[in-house]
C-alpha cells in the first residue's frame, strides 16, 4: 500500500471537496441503515398495535428520507468522480513531464509503444483504484460501520456471533489479494506490449506493405493478445474465486445467527420485530463484506499499475542541472573536447580520448566508417547523454556546471531524419522560436530556400502537413527543419549527415541553405557524401571512437589512410 498513500498525496489540493464528498457518502448510506429500523417499527407497532399515526409518520419519512438520499449520491458521485478526473490528469501530466526530463537513453532502451502504455494504460488504470473503487470503498464502509453499531444496540450477543466471521473474511481477502495484484502486474505489462506492437505495426506500416508481411503483424498481434486475454481470465477466475469464498463465510454467520436469534425471541429476548431488523443488518454486512472483497481485487489489480507509474517516477534522471549550475552566457562558439571518453554500457567505450579544439565560425567536418563514433561526438555537445571521462567545454566553460536549456538553447541540430509536427507549416518553422513573428518565419523559410514551394502549397503557410510531415517530400521537410534552425538562430549548430537521403537536385538546393545556415557559426558536420565537405576548416577522421587523421580535405588526401580511401570509395581511384 505504500505507493498507494504516495498516489493518495495527489488528492492534497482536492480535499476541501472531498470532506464534502465524505459527508454526502455518510448521510448517503445512513439512509440505507434507515430501512431496517422502519421494518422493525412496522412489525412491534404498526402491525401489532395496528398505529395508523405511526405509519402515516413512517411513509412521510421514507419519501423525505430518500429525496435527500437522492441529493446526497448525486453530491458523492459527483464530487469523487471530479476528484479522480483531476488526479488522473495531474498524474499524467506528472508523467509526461517525467518522460520530457529523461535522458536520450532511456528512450534507446524502451519502445515508444511502452512510453505511451504508461501514459494511457496505466494512468487510466488509477481511475479504477481512485473513482470507481473509491465511491464504492467509502458507500460500503459506511455502510459496513453503520450496520455495526446499529445490530450491538439491538443485541451485543448476536453482534459478537457476527464478528467471529470478520477475520477469516480478512485473511481470505489477503490471501487472494497477493495474487490479483502480481496478476495485475502482467496484465499491465501484457497491455503495454500490444501498445507497443501496434505503435510499431502503424508507424512501420510503409515497410510491412512493402515486405507483403501483412499476414505476418496480424499473427504477431493475435498472438499478443491472445497473452493479454489469458492473464485477464486469470484476474477474472481469482475474482471469481474471491467473491464466492467471502459469500460462503457470511452465509456461514448468517446461518448462525438465524439459529441463535430464533432462539432468543422465542425465550422472549428480542421482539420479533427487533430479529428481522437486526437480520436486515446482517445482510446489510453481509453485502458491503462482498462487495469490499470485489473492491479490494479490483484496487490490487489497480495497484499493479500505480507501482509500474512510481517505478517510472523514480527512476533517475541521468542527465540533468547540477544544484549550483549556471546560466550560460551568449557563447561566440568555441567548443572544446578534452580527452572525452564515453560509453553507452558502462563496459565497452563509444569514444576514447578524443581531444580537438574548435574557433569560433570554424566548419568541422566529422567522417569515418558507421559505428566509428560520429554521431555519439554530436550527441555530447547538447548533452543528450553525458560524457564518462573528460571534458566538453563552451568558451571556457565546462557544458556540465551550465544549465540545459540555456546549453541547448544555443545549439542548433538539422537530423538526417527530419521529424515535423502534424501541423502547419507556419507552427513547425516557429517550434524553433515561439515568440516569433510571422514576418520573422517567412524570413527565415526565404533564407532556407523554403518560401517558393511553401507558397505553393493549398493553404501557404497554415497548410497542415500530416503526422512526421510526410505531405512533403525529403527535401522540402529538411528546408522546413533549416529554417526552424535559422530562426532560432544558434551560435553553434550540428548538421547531422542531413543531405544523405536526398536525391542530387533536392541535394544541391538544400546544402544551399545549409551553406547560408553555416555562415558566422560554429558547425560540426557529419557528412556522408564528402562532396559536402570538402570546404570544411578541419576534417576529423573517426575509427573506433578515435580520431585517427585531422586536417582539411587536400592535407587528407596527401596523407593516403582512411580519408583517401573514403574518398577513392565515392569518387574512383585515379
Amino acid at each position: 500500500m505504500k505507493n498507494y498513500k504516495r498516489l493518495l498525496i495527489y488528492i492534497k489540493p482536492y480535499l476541501k471537496r472531498l470532506g464534502i464528498a465524505v459527508v454526502c457518502i455518510i448521510f448517503a448510506a445512513a439512509a440505507n441503515l434507515y430501512v431496517p429500523w422502519i421494518i422493525k417499527d412496522m412489525i412491534d407497532q404498526v402491525l401489532a398495535d395496528k398505529n395508523m399515526a405511526l405509519l402515516n409518520l413512517i411513509a412521510i419519512g421514507i419519501v423525505v428520507v430518500f429525496f435527500f438520499r437522492g441529493i446526497f449520491y448525486f453530491g458523492q458521485s459527483y464530487l469523487v468522480a471530479y476528484i479522480g478526473q483531476r488526479v488522473i490528469i495531474d498524474v499524467r501530466e506528472v508523467m509526461f513531464r517525467k518522460f520530457q526530463r529523461m535522458p536520450m537513453a532511456y528512450f534507446d532502451k524502451h519502445q515508444t509503444g511502452e512510453t505511451m502504455s504508461y501514459v494511457t494504460n496505466d494512468v487510466e488504470a488509477i481511475q479504477a483504484a481512485l473513482v470507481d473503487n473509491l465511491i464504492e470503498l467509502f458507500t460500503e464502509s459506511s455502510i459496513l460501520i453503520g450496520s455495526i453499531g446499529m445490530m450491538f444496540y439491538l443485541d451485543w450477543r448476536l453482534s459478537m456471533l457476527t464478528m467471529i466471521t470478520i477475520p477469516l473474511v480478512g485473511v481470505s481477502m489477503r490471501i487472494f489479494g497477493r495474487k490479483i495484484k502480481a496478476n495485475g502486474a502482467v496484465i499491465q505489462e501484457r497491455l503495454a506490449q500490444i501498445t507497443s506492437l501496434l505503435q510499431e505495426s502503424i508507424s512501420s506500416i510503409r515497410v510491412v506493405k512493402s515486405f507483403v508481411r501483412e499476414d505476418y503483424e496480424i499473427k504477431r498481434f493475435c498472438r499478443q493478445n491472445e497473452l493479454n486475454f489469458q492473464a485477464m481470465m486469470k484476474n477474472v477466475q481469482l475474482n471469481a474465486l474471491l467473491t464466492p469464498t467471502v459469500e460462503f463465510l457470511a452465509a456461514l454467520a448468517v446461518t448462525a445467527l438465524v439459529w441463535y436469534g430464533g432462539y432468543e425471541v422465542v425465550n422472549g429476548v428480542l421482539t420479533a420485530g427487533e430479529l428481522v431488523a437486526f437480520l436486515t443488518y446482517a445482510v446489510n454486512l453481509a453485502n458491503p463484506v462482498k462487495r469490499l472483497s470485489r473492491i479490494y481485487g479490483r484496487m490490487q489489480k489497480a495497484l499493479a499499475a500505480v507501482d509500474r507509474i512510481f517505478y517510472v517516477l523514480d527512476l533517475e534522471e541521468a542527465v540533468n542541472d547540477k544544484p549550483n549550475a549556471k546560466i550560460l552566457p551568449p557563447v561566440t562558439g568555441r567548443v572544446t573536447f578534452d580527452a572525452v571518453s564515453f560509453s553507452y554500457d558502462g563496459s565497452h567505450n563509444a569514444l576514447e580520448n578524443v581531444s580537438f579544439d574548435v574557433k569560433p565560425g570554424q566548419m568541422i567536418a566529422f567522417v569515418g566508417p558507421s559505428g566509428a563514433g560520429k554521431s555519439t561526438i554530436a550527441n555530447l555537445i547538447p548533452r543528450f547523454y553525458d560524457v564518462t571521462g573528460g571534458a566538453i567545454v563552451i568558451d571556457g566553460l565546462d557544458i556540465r556546471d551550465v544549465t540545459l536549456n540555456s546549453l541547448r538553447s544555443q545549439i542548433g541540430i538539422v537530423p538526417q531524419e527530419t521529424l515535423l509536427f502534424s501541423t502547419s507549416i507556419m507552427e513547425n518553422i516557429r517550434y524553433g522560436r515561439l515568440d516569433a513573428t510571422d514576418d520573422e518565419v517567412i524570413e527565415a523559410a526565404r533564407s532556407a530556400n523554403a518560401h517558393e514551394f511553401i507558397e505553393q502549397m493549398p493553404e501557404g503557410y497554415a497548410t497542415v502537413i500530416g503526422e512526421r510531415g510526410l505531405a512533403l517530400s525529403g527535401g522540402q521537410r529538411q528546408r522546413i527543419a533549416i529554417a526552424r534552425a535559422i530562426l532560432k538562430d544558434p551560435q553553434v549548430l550540428i548538421l547531422d549527415e542531413a543531405t544523405s537521403a536526398l536525391d542530387t537536385e533536392s541535394e544541391k538546393i538544400v546544402q544551399a541553405a545549409l551553406d547560408q545556415l553555416m555562415l558566422g557559426r560554429t558547425s560540426f558536420v557529419i557528412a556522408h557524401r564528402l562532396s559536402t565537405i570538402f570546404g570544411a576548416d578541419r576534417i576529423l577522421v573517426i575509427d573506433h571512437g578515435k580520431i585517427v587523421e585531422s586536417g582539411t580535405h587536400a592535407e587528407l588526401l596527401k596523407l593516403n589512410g582512411l580519408y583517401s580511401h573514403l574518398y577513392n570509395i565515392q569518387f574512383g581511384e585515379k
